[in-house]
């Protein structure tokens, strides 16, 4: 069997190699002319990710990151909230790692390549159709095609196979929120190595986690009704995104400003998206998966574990449901649900970051009140997303 994948990010290399793993060639096809090493802020990959690569033989602490196994929350006068294992205590089979977006990317496509994934890269997708022996056909815009037994659409939030299967499927949905980040040295922030410290600050949301070596990478989400397109957050200098955060931050109890200010490197902003439920995945010999049917906004902490997840649970119904369609029937059984609670669950995390000065005063009652709820109770109200395991194992068995 052969696997044409549109889309060589997170999604589509760990779904070669997934494949690979249950005796489906598979064959990347990017549309860019070179790969994203050097772009982007950082994620942490959640414990189920950190599994769900190790399934396909992936190490994620080989990648480049870093462990990163608690994280407290707290508020902008100081006040704990609570304290958490990233992962729901689940760290005795995966810790979270703290990673550069571009240095996953890079790490992912380099081990795909070392396996014998063939990558092509500047190759945009316009058209694909399916003809009646059942080969489908994937058109480029460089004129060229490719043919094979399925095609899978890894291509992101903004995917072409996603509306070649659905005309009607719906396009990204602006999270009213700009992300800024970047990286500070020589600043004590009292926190432990490996600890994600999260700030619900009094005009924005700041989180922190210094890394082993001394250095601390930071973000902020900034409230953004408007939304800006590619084009004007580019106009943003990094100077005018420094002046910007600093402005929110200072007169919190926490070591933001500090960290703003010695912050050396660029300092960039993206705007965030999520995508509403996307009627129909797959369509024949067509699917679509990670960011291309479920993008999540970067709230949940679980659009690259997602990604991932479906990777491995994808391969084993191809491997173990007889027929691609009825594969991937089955595959979206398994997965639709999951992923629009997870979906859901970062749209409602989002809402609560940046509430005006009323709204602030009632979110922070509130969150004392939940939390104290938790303590006694001794729930962790992320658990239900970190504890799950998916594996190439038979579905009894994962």
């Amino acid at each position: 069997m052969r696997a044409l994948i549109v889309g060589c990010g997170i999604a589509g290399t760990v779904t070669a190699m997934a494949l690979q793993k249950v005796g489906i060639e598979a064959t990347l096809f990017e549309a860019f002319e070179q790969g994203a090493d050097g772009v982007g802020g950082f994620l942490t990959l959640a414990t189920n990710g950190v599994a769900a690569l190790k399934s396909v033989g992936i190490d994620a602490r080989s990648l480049g990151g870093f462990d990163t196994p608690r994280m407290t929350l707290a508020l902008s006068d100081g006040a704990t909230l609570a304290m958490y294992a990233l992962g729901g205590g689940s760290s005795v089979d995966a810790v979270a790692q703290t990673i550069k977006r571009a240095d996953l990317y890079a790490g992912l496509r380099d081990e795909a390549l070392r396996r014998g994934i063939r990558i092509e890269m500047g190759k945009r997708l316009v058209g694909a159709e399916e003809r009646p022996d059942g080969v489908v056909v994937a058109r480029f815009a460089d004129g060229s095609s490719a043919e094979g037994d399925l095609l899978i659409g890894a291509d992101g939030l903004r995917s072409q196979l996603r509306r070649l299967i659905d005309p009607q499927a719906p396009a990204g949905r602006y999270v009213p929120l700009l992300n800024v980040g970047g990286y500070a040295r020589g600043v004590a922030t009292g926190a432990q190595a490996g600890t994600m410290r999260m700030v619900f600050g009094k005009r924005c949301f700041f989180g922190f986690v210094p890394r082993p070596d001394g250095e601390v990478w930071w973000f902020a989400n900034i409230s953004q009704p408007q939304e800006l397109d590619r084009d004007a957050l580019a106009q943003i200098t990094p100077e005018e995104w420094q002046d910007k955060v600093l402005s929110l931050v200072e007169g919190d109890r926490s070591p933001a400003a500090a960290l703003v200010r010695a912050t050396e490197g660029p300092i960039a902003g993206w705007a965030t998206y999520d995508l509403p439920r996307v009627a129909r995945w797959h369509r024949g010999r067509m699917l679509i998966v990670g960011d291309a049917a479920h993008a999540t906004s970067p709230s949940s902490g679980q659009g690259a574990s997602m990604a991932i997840e479906d990777a491995v649970v994808l391969a084993r119904c191809l491997r173990d449901v007889p027929g691609i369609e009825a594969a991937f029937g089955t595959y979206e059984c398994e997965r639709r649900e999951r992923v629009e609670a997870v979906v859901a669950q970062g749209r409602r995390n989002g809402s609560g970051k940046t509430p005006g000065p009323l709204g602030r005063i009632a979110r922070d009652l509130m969150l004392r009140l939940v939390f104290r709820r938790l303590a006694r109770e001794g729930g962790d109200p992320m658990a239900w997303i970190t504890r799950h395991r998916v594996s190439l194992a038979p579905a009894s068995t994962s």
